[in-house]
């Protein structure tokens, strides 16, 4: 069996970085190569980790390369995916995996008629803070999932953003852009969702670029940047959904489960660490440490707060499955990708139509990811 697969990136943006720093950490990957539209930025990467920066085309052809990364704008996801596949390599996509049900099921199938797999982030929800509040779940600590509230609000992306024009354009927009993460984390705490309902604006028609040779600049708004949504889950389970970026200032913590034996109070699933806490039916507060696990101990600095941040773990669980030929499905899965593409499409058009959506697609609950685990995915 081989050791490790050879990894080609295509997109060298703000978020390659990430996963140049990070992929290293983790056994069975080794990046070899790099591509984007933009020479001058696969160069620069591709000088600055020490690997080779190809054009696109060749990316796809190079022999050595078993799978590449798709870390391009939203809306070009589906169809660089698509190619990847053509060319007869695996894939793993940053979220979303494509921006409609249809295109995500022509990669599924696509995929099995080629034998290949497809992986897709988030992989968040694998860290210490999220598989500590799993464990807690699974064990019967809050008794049955009855309910629960996320919140992820901010005044949006152009104040630090140099290119922010596709966040606020269709394909765009906080469910799309940040709702993966909070799909993803309450899939692998409570289950898939039935159905959905919500409602939408768009107070604000344009935006002001705040950082870099752009500052100043006005960008249209034409996608919804308020949603207000509620998921039932096939367990029964209501969970209430607001993503905005309309708002200055708020003090809703980012996710809360309401249990038949007790609350939990979830850390962000933006990030792998956090703060988790259980309080029981009697009122006794118990923290749960993330740390102990090996995907939520600090181990970057981010602007001088140590953070724990292990992104590439979904890549390197997706790895060793295909290193394994192992036929059982690894956490960041095609299926579960889709699971979670549907339920933002459909929150979409409940907005747009007034009425309840059931989800199509459904995906069942990731394996959760135990600390010994874990620690065998590192390098």
């Amino acid at each position: 069996m081989a050791s490790r697969l050879g990894i080609g990136i295509i997109g060298c943006g703000t978020i390659s970085k990430t996963y140049f720093d990070l992929a290293p950490k983790f056994s069975g990957l080794e990046i070899r190569a790099c591509a984007d539209l933009n020479r001058q930025a696969a160069e620069a990467r591709g000088f600055d980790y020490g690997v080779r920066a190809l054009t696109v085309h060749d990316l796809l052809l190079a022999d050595d390369i078993d799978l590449i990364v798709n870390l391009t704008v939203p809306d070009a996801h589906y169809l660089v995916s698509h190619e990847i596949l053509a060319h007869g390599k695996h894939v793993y996509s940053e979220k979303p995996l494509a921006l409609s049900i249809r295109d995500g099921q022509a990669l599924a199938d696509l995929a099995r008629k080629k034998h290949l797999k497809v992986g897709c982030a988030p992989d968040t929800f694998l860290g210490g803070a999220h598989q500590i509040a799993r464990k807690a779940v699974d064990e019967g600590q809050v008794g049955e999932i009855v309910g629960g509230t996320c919140h992820v609000m901010s005044h949006g992306m152009e104040h630090w953003h140099p290119n922010p024009d596709f966040f606020f354009k269709p394909g765009g927009g906080p469910v799309l852009d940040l709702g993966p993460y909070y799909i993803a984390a309450l899939l692998n705490l409570i289950g898939p969702v039935k159905r959905v309902c919500a409602m939408s604006g768009m107070p604000f028609k344009s935006r002001t670029i705040g950082n870099g040779a752009r500052k100043g600049e006005k960008i249209d708004v034409t996608t919804p940047t308020t949603i207000h949504a509620i998921l039932e889950f096939q367990t029964g389970a209501k969970v209430t959904l607001t993503a905005s970026w309309d708002v200055w200032a708020h003090k809703h913590p980012p996710m809360e489960l309401y249990g038949t034996k007790g609350t939990l109070f979830l850390a962000d699933p933006n990030f792998f660490g956090g703060d988790v806490s259980l309080v029981a039916e009697d009122g006794t507060a118990k923290p749960l440490d993330g740390a102990v696990h090996p995907f939520g101990a600090a181990n970057v600095d981010d602007n001088g707060t140590p953070r724990a941040n292990y992104r590439a773990a979904g890549l390197a669980d997706m790895a060793q499955s295909l290193l394994r030929n192992d036929a059982s499905e690894f956490r960041c899965s095609l299926e579960r990708a889709l699971h979670a593409v549907d339920v933002m499409v459909s929150i979409l058009k409940s907005a747009e139509t007034g009425t309840f959506v059931d989800i199509e697609h459904q995906a069942s609950r990731p394996q959760a990811l135990a600390a010994a685990e874990a620690g065998k995915l590192l390098a």
